[in-house]
């Protein structure tokens, strides 16, 4: 049997009355603080849990979001995840949360059946193979709210919660540069989504402040779209680097796969870190002062973003005013030095 409680039942033993009792549960400013409190701990004693079905036929929503990523297995995603979880659950709103590995047409089918199932609006960071958003500006077009984060486009006009790439890889390169490595090598991903553009745009500029010649053959697009692809063209960039009468001295790795594969096959090789080879790299993964040596990075507020997000498209589907004025924001990035850009001797 269940023996749930009831707004009634708390508005009974407190002597208030149920409209008070829901006002005071969902932060209302027409409540003093003294009663919310006394609410608030009644509740959380007798285990009280919304009937978000309840509330979300009466509101003539479901309460509940689309989230779509690239992929659920790595530290970077799990942290904008809980980001996000974080905002839904104080807003007592429900993430579906859904991945389209890097494919167009996966992610098309994630957004089919999300909106299929009433989401009140979408998260997205779309797949590196994405390169036509007709599909999401026609959601867009039927009412859905619609949030972009993390991966970025000039594509579609949205709100975007995103981090400053394009100074994180400037700094990153010019770290690199400071630390007396001048021939620097470059892997990026095959997209024109700004996680892409903007941290190779930044390591062109570092490159060009320090009076560096950009030089082509240290440049290498990575397939993102399955991970034996991606391992197969990081092992032949990394080959071809090292065979070269002038090999690389560093590398400045663009995403968080990367750089973590990056690694691991840097060892495989048998390449001496940072002796042979320094590595720098966006990515936020624990594992970073773990590592043999341990990995400088760059870490981005994924958290933060995620959170973000989420508040920001809970806002539009509430029709809430925004705080920012501008549609775009990026958050700051950290520089995290570790023993893998040892100056050079």
């Amino acid at each position: 049997m269940n023996h749930s409680i009831t707004l009634r039942d708390i508005a009974q033993a407190l002597n208030l009355s149920t409209s008070t009792i829901s006002k005071a549960l969902n932060d209302s400013h027409e409540i003093g603080e003294a009663t919310k409190k006394k609410v608030m701990a009644y509740a959380a004693q007798h285990h009280y849990v919304a009937n978000r079905m309840a509330k979300g036929l009466k509101q003539g929503k479901s309460r509940s979001i689309g989230v779509i990523v690239c992929s659920l297995d790595n530290t970077f995603a799990a942290q904008m995840l809980d980001g996000i979880d974080k905002a839904t659950t104080n807003k007592s709103y429900q993430a579906i949360i859904m991945q389209s590995k890097e494919s167009q047409r996966k992610e098309i089918d994630c957004m089919d059946l999300l909106y299929a199932g009433g989401i009140d609006g979408l998260l997205i960071s779309p797949a590196c193979e994405t390169n036509d958003f007709n599909y999401l500006k026609g959601l867009q077009e039927a009412g859905l709210p619609v949030v972009l984060f993390d991966r970025l486009t000039d594509e579609i006009d949205a709100y975007k919660i995103g981090v400053d790439n394009f100074k994180g890889a400037y700094e990153a390169t010019s770290h690199l540069i400071n630390r007396g490595y001048k021939k620097i090598a470059h892997l990026n991903t095959q997209t024109n989504l700004s996680i892409s553009t903007d941290r190779y745009n930044g390591f062109r500029q570092a490159l060009s402040d320090h009076e560096i010649d950009f030089d082509s053959s240290y440049l290498r697009f990575c397939d993102y779209t399955d991970k034996h692809k991606l391992n197969a063209d990081l092992e032949a960039a990394l080959s071809d680097f090292m065979a070269m009468p002038e090999p690389p001295d560093a590398i400045f790795t663009a995403t968080d796969q990367i750089t973590t594969r990056c690694v691991a096959l840097m060892n495989k090789l048998g390449y001496k870190v940072p002796q042979q080879l320094a590595i720098i790299g966006f990515t936020n993964t624990d594992l970073a002062d773990a590592m043999n040596p341990a990995l400088s990075t760059i870490h981005q507020p994924a958290f933060e973003m995620g959170k973000m997000a989420a508040e920001t498209l809970i806002k539009l589907i509430e029709r809430k005013n925004i705080d920012q004025e501008d549609k775009t924001v990026r958050l700051q990035t950290e520089i995290q030095i570790r023993s893998s850009t040892t100056a050079k001797p």
